[in-house]
């Protein structure tokens, strides 16, 4: 699996936001997160179980994560029409702010090593990029079990500092200051 210091991979893959069918779909690259910081997060399988709470909960801090001019992106080895019937039929996810990635040819998951072994899907896996294209913060879950946004973001905080910054350290509160 690439780590911290890795650069994170090409990729142009289609991707879904909102349910109008004539304007869901986009194609999306690394062109797109040129010189800004991303979040990248991957969940198994749509129309699955632990997912969908998940993706709502970063849906809820889209906004939090824009203030911090990070792009949040979500993603799985499903279509892009997968993606966009999930998002059409379960309420929790018919109101998205913020792109899915389709890699159904499993080609920025397999780059990322994040191919789950036996299942073949990717796995619950976060990437925080930042605006030079590296891997800063990598964090892989069990599939059976949901990630924290709301530690996603406070990462994401302490990375933009770019100063030393303890356990539990939150937005607002001193760095560290090195003796």
């Amino acid at each position: 699996m690439l780590t911290v210091g890795d650069q994170f991979p090409q990729f142009n893959l289609t991707a879904v936001q909102g349910t109008d069918p004539a304007k869901a779909f986009k194609k999306l690259s690394n062109a797109d997160l040129k010189g800004k910081w991303a979040v990248v997060f991957f969940w198994p399988k749509d129309f699955t179980f632990v997912c969908p709470t998940e993706i709502a909960a970063f849906n809820q801090l889209a906004g939090e994560f824009a203030d911090r001019d990070a792009v949040l992106l979500g993603g799985s080895t499903d279509s892009d029409f997968v993606h966009a019937a999930w998002q059409q039929h379960h309420a929790d996810l018919n109101n998205m702010k913020f792109a899915w990635l389709s890699d159904i040819k499993h080609e920025l998951c397999s780059a990322l090593g994040i191919i789950e072994k036996n299942a073949g899907v990717a796995l619950r896996a976060t990437f925080i990029v930042d605006p030079e294209g590296v891997i800063r913060f990598a964090a892989v879950n069990d599939l059976s079990v949901g990630r924290n946004p709301q530690e996603v973001l406070r990462v994401l905080d302490a990375l933009q500092t770019d100063e030393l910054c303890p356990c539990n350290w939150q937005k607002g509160d001193a760095p560290l200051k090195a003796a």
